[in-house]
């Protein structure tokens, strides 16, 4: 394999890697943002800092629940890309 097919293959898997690990928590905050956007609306309730308090607290919720699979992930990655680092030097 060389250098450059190396390089354009851990960049693409790098990009879908950042997708997925973040995937969980963008859709968490969109979810939650339209709950608290319908509820502010029916109850006319005009407060900023409520939407982003519930939006806070719920993603971090997400973030420990999946934090471990996305550490497990991105070191898995990591270690690919160093074997592979060494696969082409030599």
């Amino acid at each position: 394999m060389s250098v450059q097919d190396f390089v354009m293959q851990i960049s693409s898997e790098a990009l879908f890697l950042v997708i997925l690990v973040s995937l969980p928590m963008l859709v968490t905050s969109l979810v939650v943002g339209i709950l608290v956007a319908i509820f502010s609306a029916t109850t006319q309730i005009q407060d900023q800092s409520l939407s982003f308090v519930v939006k806070m607290i719920s993603v971090f919720m997400v973030m420990a629940a999946v934090g471990s699979w996305a550490g497990s992930t991105m070191i898995r990655f990591a270690a690919r890309c160093m074997n592979g680092i060494v696969e082409v030097a030599f």
